[in-house]
């Protein structure tokens, strides 16, 4: 890293110690991160590393973001983590890279601030990582459109204040998607069900209804029927991130697990004393320590402008399923502790599972990976 992204990493280290453990538990039953917190964010310039200068933003690239979510990762929390990743690196990058000036203009200075928090809504109830079946529309009507149909598992959907929405305009064309700008206060734009999450649980997601929702033209995002491949070239960033995140908790939850397993007296010793429990958690960290490499190389090879769709599949891939392994042993070498709800541990164990689903299912991203990679 350069001197700018460590001091970076360390400034947001400092801010979750500070800001987000000490009150991590009371978000997770509220179902919500306050919107002060993001404010705060924004006041420190923590909400536009990827945003151009000439946006006001300190104009980095993918490395920045991959150091900012693994610095997230460290706060326990993943709920918190993906609440600020949704606004600034996966809906955040639609607006920036898609948007036209006067987008810009009305905006980005609230988007920065921490004061305007966007979603991203293009998951339906039947199309999760296959984005061309999605169903809902969006018809031209008069100097606008009019948006119908369902979205689920949206975060920052039910505080949030602008979602960036995917809907079918070309029917005759499988990828014929646009996206569209659509603030929570429009008619007939609901949140239809807050969901009850596993994990995650201090962030807000919800399945939104979209019933006759009217938008001006001033709020196509983008290239008509373009948006199936800007939602593609999107999505790099958001597989960057769920990475960063789960690599920055992987990491905390090595240390922590080393931390309680050298002070937990076992067997006339410690537990850390019991060679089977050293050389787990030596490869539980040789493994994180692969997945951190390979995620910075994915990055810099974005920031080289190379396409690395094969390469962020794949550390998306088995750098999730790793982060899930990490976890199980941790909570493991926990012992009952580690059952335990009021143990950290736990909180992290139910918080990784959904990186292997979320931004792209294991199985999926193999698909990329041997698309690319294999011949058939």
């Amino acid at each position: 890293m350069t001197e700018e992204l460590e001091a970076i990493y360390q400034q947001t280290v400092d801010f979750v110690a500070r800001e987000v453990q000490p009150e991590g538990l009371k978000w997770e039953e509220d179902g919500r991160v306050p919107r002060e917190v993001l404010r705060r964010m924004g006041a420190l310039g923590m909400l536009c590393m990827r945003v151009p200068e000439s946006l006001g933003g300190l104009g980095l690239g993918p490395v920045a973001s991959a150091a900012f979510s693994e610095a997230l990762g460290s706060s326990t929390f993943a709920g918190f983590d993906v609440t600020v990743l949704v606004h600034t690196d996966m809906a955040g990058p639609h607006l920036v890279n898609s948007g036209s000036e006067e987008q810009h203009e009305r905006w980005m200075p609230g988007v920065l601030a921490g004061e305007t928090i966007l979603s991203i809504a293009v998951t339906e109830p039947d199309a999760g990582s296959d984005v061309a079946g999605i169903r809902t529309t969006a018809k031209r009507d008069g100097d606008g459109w009019l948006l119908n149909g369902r979205k689920t598992f949206i975060t920052n959907a039910v505080y949030g204040d602008l979602s960036i929405v995917a809907a079918r305009t070309d029917p005759e064309n499988k990828y014929g998607i646009s996206m569209f700008l659509v603030p929570r206060d429009t008619p007939g734009f609901q949140v239809a069900t807050k969901l009850d999450k596993h994990g995650w649980r201090s962030s807000d997601t919800a399945e939104l209804l979209l019933d006759d929702v009217w938008v001006p033209n001033a709020q196509l995002l983008g290239t008509p029927h373009r948006g199936f491949y800007e939602t593609m070239m999107n999505f790099q960033n958001e597989r960057m991130v769920l990475v960063g995140m789960g690599v920055g908790a992987a990491q905390k939850a090595i240390d922590m697990t080393c931390e309680y397993t050298q002070a937990r007296p076992a067997f006339g010793g410690h537990l850390y004393d019991l060679g089977a429990i050293r050389q787990r958690l030596a490869l539980a960290q040789s493994k994180v320590d692969a997945v951190r490499a390979s995620m910075y190389h994915a990055a810099w090879l974005g920031e080289q402008g190379v396409d690395n769709a094969k390469e962020m599949s794949g550390v998306k891939a088995w750098g999730c399923e790793v982060v899930n392994q990490v976890m199980y042993d941790c909570v493991q070498f926990h012992g009952g502790m580690g059952f335990m709800r009021e143990s950290a541990i736990e909180r992290m164990y139910r918080d990784a599972r959904v990186l292997t689903i979320g931004g792209g299912a294991t199985e999926v991203k193999l698909e990329e990976v041997a698309k690319r990679s294999m011949v058939r």
